[in-house]
């Protein structure tokens, strides 16, 4: 091992030695159990004698810092902490029983085999170029592998030269923002509260826009720089943007000169119909389209994608290169890897089927009893409860996470008779279906029964 000593300063070598490793172990840079180096290795890179490293080790192990065993070396003695006044931790995040929060897929589901393979793959074909800093753009085996997917899938127009690889779609939204300069933007009502934080940091000004049964409510939009939008499925309502709204959105757009931020977050899972294509088709000079692997395959990967309009391909490169130069390699390699082989397809299929059985279990066992929405695509469905904050006490009781959707109407919007003659409920729960892992689902469910029965009780 490496071990780095400052004997610079003392009485003496052997002295300023032991003083040194004294203040490693106590410090708690020479964690206990860890081994030091050989005398002879030591001495050799301290520039001093063997026989003074041994008399250092030898005073230690005196003092009971080190242990010494033949044949085993000399390592750290475990050590009781010298410093015995309370330290504040930090508060702890409770961890539910049952998990039927949104935002997250079952990442129990993650391909490991194919992935590692895709990376093995990669790796073995890789140029040796791909192992040196990147394009901020991101690998052209990447995009024009989600140029051709993307286009087959999603119905975006989508030349790679005008993709952006991204580490998710909070690091687009937010390069977006800068490239705006502390434009204004408006973003959904109710709509996802991390987003417009997101936006507020990179220096934008955010403005809600109200949401109904129709989706955005393109009439109430104003004159903002851009606007963020979840078309496919709303993020919560789960409403399908209108295809009459979808041609007033982009109409306004063009109209504007203004931008519009496609979030298709979860737009490969729809179930009881053919997806509903990317509104970037409608508009590839208006719309940016964010895209991101965090549902498919999983939010560790820190994989995404921005298909610009062409004006926005430079901005954005130039604003990514300054922000962290480009996203690692490997990663898109094996992305790339799986969606050139029909790999990614058969997985995203596989996981619509398991979803949609989640979705058809939660209608089966609420459909009847409470007001399900949503429900016809994604990997959440809300329902409408009466006393929100009275179903959320009964669910943390009975160890269940479940989203509030109080919690994502603007901070702007009044909380009173919100749903009167607005299409959206004031209060209910956002559940999260694709969360748990797949054998814990069905307990889960069966708890969220049991918590909203008790309010009828």
């Amino acid at each position: 091992m490496d071990l780095h000593l400052d004997i610079s300063a003392g009485d003496g070598l052997r002295a300023a030695l032991e003083r040194a490793l004294r203040d490693a172990v106590r410090e708690g840079r020479l964690a206990p159990g860890a081994r030091l180096p050989a005398t002879r290795r030591l001495a050799e890179e301290l520039g001093v004698s063997r026989g003074t490293v041994k008399a250092a080790y030898d005073q230690l192990v005196a003092e009971g810092f080190l242990t010494a065993r033949q044949g085993a070396g000399t390592e750290v003695a475990p050590l009781p902490p010298l410093d015995s006044a309370p330290v504040k931790s930090a508060a702890r995040v409770r961890v539910p029983v049952h998990d039927l929060r949104p935002g997250s897929p079952d990442v129990g589901g993650f391909p490991a085999a194919a992935w590692v393979k895709a990376v093995r793959r990669a790796v073995a074909s890789a140029s040796v170029s791909a192992y040196d800093y990147g394009d901020p753009l991101g690998r052209i085996e990447l995009r024009s592998a989600l140029s051709e997917y993307l286009g087959r899938a999603r119905g975006v127009v989508a030349p790679a030269e005008r993709i952006v690889v991204t580490s998710g779609a909070v690091q687009g939204l937010a390069l977006l923002t800068r490239v705006l300069e502390g434009g204004t933007v408006a973003m959904e009502d109710p709509g996802l509260p991390f987003h417009r934080e997101v936006v507020r940091h990179a220096g934008g000004r955010v403005v809600p826009v109200r949401v109904d049964e129709l989706g955005v409510e393109v009439d109430g939009l104003g004159d903002p720089a851009a606007v963020v939008v979840t078309p496919a499925h709303q993020y919560p309502t789960g409403v399908t943007l209108h295809p009459s709204r979808r041609r007033a959105l982009t109409d306004w757009a063009r109209a504007r000169g203004a931008l519009i931020v496609e979030d298709d977050y979860d737009g490969e899972f729809r179930y009881d119909r053919q997806p509903v294509g990317a509104l970037q088709g409608m508009a590839p000079g208006q719309v940016v389209y964010l895209g991101t692997a965090s549902k498919t395959l999983g939010p560790a990967l820190r994989l995404g994608w921005m298909v610009l309009p062409p004006h926005l391909v430079g901005p954005v490169a130039d604003a990514k290169l300054h922000s962290d130069h480009s996203t690692e390699t490997i990663g898109q390699l094996a992305l790339a890897e799986l969606i050139r082989g029909h790999v990614y397809d058969r997985h995203v299929r596989a996981c619509r089927l398991r979803y949609r059985r989640r979705r058809d279990r939660l209608v089966e066992r609420l459909g009847a009893r409470w007001r399900v929405r949503g429900i016809a695509a994604g990997l959440h469905a809300l329902i409408e409860v009466e006393d929100e904050a009275a179903v959320q006490a009964r669910a943390a009781d009975a160890g269940l996470a479940v989203g509030s959707l109080r919690e994502h109407w603007h901070a702007e919007t009044p909380r009173e008779g919100l749903a009167l003659g607005h299409g959206t409920p004031r209060e209910g729960l956002v559940v999260g279906y694709g969360t748990p892992r797949e054998g814990a689902y069905p307990e889960a469910l069966e708890v969220l029964v049991r918590v909203l029965e008790l309010g009828q009780s």
